[in-house]
């Protein structure tokens, strides 16, 4: 967090938040394009969407298992909603953290 101007974070403070509701990742990038820390967020979200749907389309395949698919898909949903929870409490607060394992990958400089 220390990287980012403490206005251009109390300015897109929302926009960043934004980021974590699915394909509005792209809403950062679009209202506020010069901020640092509102792309860095608008990467997470990013990163994060595509985990969501990647994990949809696993979730339909591990359906067709009986009850161990059941258990195996509402256990990776449960990962997901916590790294969106964990996205927007950082973004709400202010910080910068990376999330959890996926927090790494960068698509959006």
């Amino acid at each position: 967090t220390s990287e980012f101007d403490p206005s251009d974070i109390n300015n897109n403070k929302v926009f960043a938040i934004l980021a974590y509701f699915g394909i509005l990742f792209v809403v950062p990038l679009l209202a506020a394009p010069q901020s640092k820390f509102a792309r860095y967020h608008a990467n997470q979200g990013c990163v994060l969407f595509i985990l969501a749907f990647a994990w949809a389309i696993v979730t339909r395949i591990l359906l067709f298992i009986p009850v161990l698919g059941g258990i195996i898909s509402a256990l990776g949903s449960l990962v997901v909603i916590a790294l969106f929870v964990i996205g927007i409490i950082n973004a709400s607060n202010g910080k910068a953290k990376e999330l959890p394992v996926i927090g790494q990958f960068k698509l959006i400089k």
